[in-house]
């Protein structure tokens, strides 16, 4: 009998040593390694990239030129391999429609659910509703001012694709001879042909009619037949009077929808047209606000940001966007600034915060009628100019100008709930379907695990909760209890995003597959492990493979198979050092995976901490935004605070968008508005604030780690002083990949020709003039060292560190490269390849070997991400060095060796979510760790001993 493996055979894919393996199929596997020895390449450059490409190819040509198609991996081959699913780390959609309700399909149930088992009701008094019949619709209609203009439409197609040549004929063989298509009303026989490919709205228009005396008897006839004609539905077009038109409406008329179906008594014009699952959708005009279309939020004119600086008086500028614009511009705002201070009485020299509250309303949005007739003038307001500017110009340069004042604010029709008030007035259990998605997904998996309905309902609602149901307890055995359904994709982290995706595919049920992931604890505390290595462990349980990337001691520990790829990075790596059980890889001397499994090899403690002055710190006070209930915190400077919790217990929220925000608005003027709180005090401490995020450092591989830290611009200025440069005439732009000059012209610097294939994939070919060095032979000739500027770019860093010895400022950023555990990297290696830990390590590397002030405030979020324990311990060396200067380092983390090696722990909680955003304890690891209350003091416990 064959052996369940899969078999890898001569797998060269970027570093990787011809390496030959067999991964035990079926079975919850962990590559571990350290960063830059090959992982990712075996995992997903190799097993997934294969699988895929076999997938791919046993479709027809005509689905393969709609599919994302890879090249063959450098490998001999793959045996045994199933197909593979890859779930990496990167951040969700930024589509602002995506939430994690819609992308876990979710949100598709629930409108399901609340279209067959909803209760609708009255929109404006909230009473349930029920049919109306034509009677009450004609008394409805006849309520309407006289004189009132009114069409009579019958619905009869509603958002389907198609040509509908048999209903407009159905429509004419009833009598009627006018019909209204996608808005517009015209003779039926002079209709355009229909776009069979696009929806389309019908509607019959069965008569004209004016609100008169005398007119029941033809009106009655009129909504019967729309009735009959509408399945029970009509539509009135009501003329608006011309004073109650709005000024920027597209049109005279609006629709006031009956159904025979769901009305209120008290309200008939609150009428619902029978439920379905389109009402209940943001994305479809059926069910998506009017107003915001749908978004939640409008672009506003933000008083803050036409004001940004309160102390500044009118005289002054104190309105920044009466401030910029041309000479004659100018002149005039400040004719009205005079006239305005002249007519409401006050001094156009006191700081602004200083006005009276009623005058600065008038000034930002205008006179009303009361205010007219009190100060005997008028004023047009900040606000309403600019409004009217956005509208009526037709330059770019204005537009783009205006709109550095404009942020996003709750649509005001909807109050931010992006569906129409028909949608939010149905309600399950009490619950209408934007108060369910508000819900974290802990209180929503509760909520529809108590859930009854009447006998009736409980059948139709069986199917979709079961669905809801079980996706919801996936995502909550993930450890994403605290997040809300309605929270948006683009919003969550790398790690959350992916657990979602993870929690998603474990609904569906699949079989047979290899699951490929990329380090699934990161954001997740040590408390959540269990439950996430219990969701891989299902994934096997029912047959599948998985591959895990991990660098996790829990994880690695519970894997029924390890691989260790190294022994070290880079060049010095793509080695299979061990495989094989837990045991196995710790008795290896040979693995430094196995040696820090073993104990051969440990993170010490510091032999003593640095003395925290509460006195010298940043205080936060009463922050209360999202689920931080008013905490206050200091920050105490020139010392390594960690910031602690739980996932969801506020951490990002304390740090990022409150801390980070404020101070950047403080030091730097950004108009980036924090979150609630109600102080930040003792920024004047710091002179600079540095936050190092795992953003990529650059959006093209043209991008690299010697463009991103500068020393390229040094490298190119040695070449251009070398002797036979100077000859020549070679200025340093001579040696630049991106400008015409000294690049090979034949690829433009690229190193490589993309060849289109149609239905196979894209080739990339290199490039058959330069052969792949980006530059033309005659700047080849230039070498420094015996070496060319293409020769240089390919080296790696802990090669050029060496080469450029002798030159101080390059090698001193080399060697902070280095120092961060990127030794392996090369100088040119396009920062499109790298990952979020990578880069966020030359961001660090680079601010490291910037002079520094002593007087600097470093955040980091999540800096051992993609770290290897070795690396953790060359990270945490730099990190000491930065304090040591007198700098001040504030981390957020999960890692319990970065945290037992700081200064100072802030731990918030005690849980995620609705149930965190307090502090639980402030002090020093060991203060943390007898606290009875902290998850993370419970586990940090055994790292202290």
């Amino acid at each position: 009998m064959a052996k369940k493996v899969i078999k890898v055979v001569g797998a060269r894919e970027h570093n990787l040593k011809n390496i030959d393996i067999e991964i035990p199929r079926n079975k919850f596997v962990v590559i571990t390694g350290i960063s830059g020895s090959g992982k990712s390449s075996l995992a997903f450059d190799t097993i997934y990239a294969e699988g895929q490409r076999k997938y791919v190819e046993s479709l027809s040509a005509y689905a393969r030129q709609f599919l994302e198609q890879m090249q063959k991996p450098d490998v001999e081959h793959i045996e045994g391999l199933p197909p593979t699913i890859a779930i990496e780390q990167r951040k969700g959609s930024s589509n602002p429609r995506s939430t994690v309700a819609t992308s876990t399909e979710i949100y598709d149930y629930c409108r399901v659910l609340y279209a067959r088992a909803g209760i609708p009701h009255c929109w404006i008094c909230g009473r349930e509703v029920s049919g109306q019949s034509a009677s009450q619709i004609i008394d409805s209609i006849l309520q309407f001012p006289e004189g009132t203009r009114i069409q009579i439409c019958a619905p009869v197609v509603r958002g389907a694709k198609g040509e509908h040549r048999d209903v407009l004929t159905m429509i004419q063989r009833e009598g009627w001879t006018r019909a209204r298509i996608d808005g517009v009303i015209g003779e039926i026989k002079n209709a355009p042909a229909l776009d069979k490919n696009k929806k389309h709205d019908i509607y019959a228009v069965i008569d004209r009619l004016v609100i008169k005396e005398g007119i029941r008897g033809r009106l009655g006839d009129s909504v019967e037949s729309a009735l009959k004609i509408g399945d029970g539905n009509v539509t009135i077009m009501k003329q608006l009077p011309a004073e109650a038109r709005p000024k920027d409406a597209k049109a005279d008329w609006e629709d006031v929808v009956y159904s025979e179906k769901f009305a209120c008594v008290d309200h008939p014009q609150a009428s619902l047209e029978e439920l379905s699952p389109r009402l209940f959708s943001f994305n479809s005009p059926y069910g998506a606000c009017p107003e915001c279309h749908g978004l939640g939020t409008i672009l506003e004119f933000d008083p803050e940001l036409i004001v940004p600086d309160t102390t500044l008086s009118l005289e002054n500028g104190a309105v920044s966007a009466w401030r910029k614009g041309g000479k004659r511009m100018n002149i005039l705002y400040s004719r009205m600034i005079n006239n305005f201070c002249s007519d409401f009485g006050i001094s156009k020299a006191i700081p602004f915060e200083k006005i009276p509250a009623k005058i600065k309303k008038i000034l930002m949005y205008g006179t009303e009628p009361a205010d007219e007739t009190k100060y005997r003038c008028s004023f047009e307001g900040v606000i309403p100019n600019l409004n009217r500017r956005w509208k009526n110009t037709d330059s770019e340069f204005v537009k783009h100008r205006l709109h550095s004042f404009l942020s996003e604010q709750p649509c005001k029709k909807c109050g931010g709930k992006r569906l129409r008030p028909e949608a939010l007035a149905v309600t399950v259990a009490g619950l209408s379907i934007n108060e369910l998605c508000a819900m974290s997904i802990e209180k929503a998996h509760d909520f529809f695990m108590d859930i009854k309905f009447d006998k009736e309902r409980e059948v139709i609602a069986a199917q979709p909760l079961k669905e809801i149901r079980a996706r919801l307890k996936f995502m909550l055995d993930s450890g994403l209890g605290y997040i809300t359904l309605d929270r948006a994709s683009a919003t969550l982290s790398g790690g959350e995003a992916q657990r979602i995706r993870l929690a998603t595919q474990v609904g569906s049920g699949l079989v047979g597959c290899c699951y490929v992931l990329d380090e699934p604890t990161i954001g997740l505390h040590r408390r959540d492990n269990d439950r996430l290595i219990g969701i891989l462990r299902k994934l096997t349980s029912i047959g599948n493979s998985v591959l895990v990337v991990e660098h996790d001691e829990d994880v690695i520990r519970e894997a029924d198979h390890v691989i260790d790829i190294g022994p070290a990075a880079g060049a010095h790596g793509g080695e299979l050092v061990a495989q094989g059980t837990l045991k196995q890889i710790r008795d290896c001397k040979r693995s430094i995976t196995g040696n820090y499994l073993s104990g051969r090899s440990v993170i010490e403690l510091p032999p003593k901490r640095r003395k925290v002055n509460m006195q010298n710190c940043i205080e936060v006070k009463q922050a209360s935004h999202n689920n931080l209930k008013k905490i206050s915190v200091k920050f105490p400077l020139e010392v390594f605070t960690c910031v602690t919790g739980v996932s969801g217990s506020g951490k990002s929220t304390l740090v990022t968008q409150i801390l980070l925000k404020s101070l950047k608005k403080k030091i730097y003027g950004s108009r980036e508005n924090p979150g609630k709180h109600k102080s930040v005090t003792g920024s004047t401490r710091i002179d600079k604030i540095i936050e190092i995020d795992q953003s990529p450092i650059g959006r093209t591989p043209r991008s690299n780690p010697a463009t991103y830290t500068g020393i390229f611009d040094q490298i190119r200025q040695i070449f251009a002083k070398t002797r036979e440069a100077k000859i020549r005439g070679y200025k340093p732009g001579r040696f630049s990949f991106n400008v015409k000059g000294g690049r090979c012209e034949s690829c433009q610097g690229h190193g490589t020709k993309k060849i289109e294939m149609h239905f196979l994939p894209d080739v990339y070919v290199t490039c058959e003039h330069c052969k792949g060095t980006r530059y033309n032979p005659e700047t080849l000739q230039i070498t420094y060292k015996s070496k060319n500027i293409a020769e240089v770019l390919d080296m790696r860093i802990q090669e050029a560190l060496r080469f450029f010895a002798n030159v101080p400022r390059i090698h001193r950023m080399l060697l902070c490269l280095a120092n961060v555990g990127l030794g392996y990297m090369t100088l040119g290696q396009a920062s499109t390849t790298l990952s979020g830990g990578e880069a966020q390590r030359v961001k660090l590397a680079t601010e490291l070997g910037k002079p520094s002030s002593g007087r600097t405030l470093y955040i980091l979020d999540e800096p051992t991400t993609g770290l290897h324990f070795a690396d953790i311990h060359k990270l945490l060396d730099v990190l000491g060095m930065l304090v040591d200067k007198g700098n001040s380092v504030l981390v957020i983390e999960h890692n319990l060796d970065v945290i037992k090696m700081a200064d100072y722990i802030i731990d918030l909680g005690p849980e995620g979510g609705d149930r965190g955003g307090e502090v639980v304890e402030c002090g020093t690891p060991e203060k943390l760790a007898k606290s009875k209350n902290s998850y993370t003091g419970r586990y940090l416990r055994e790292y202290l001993s």
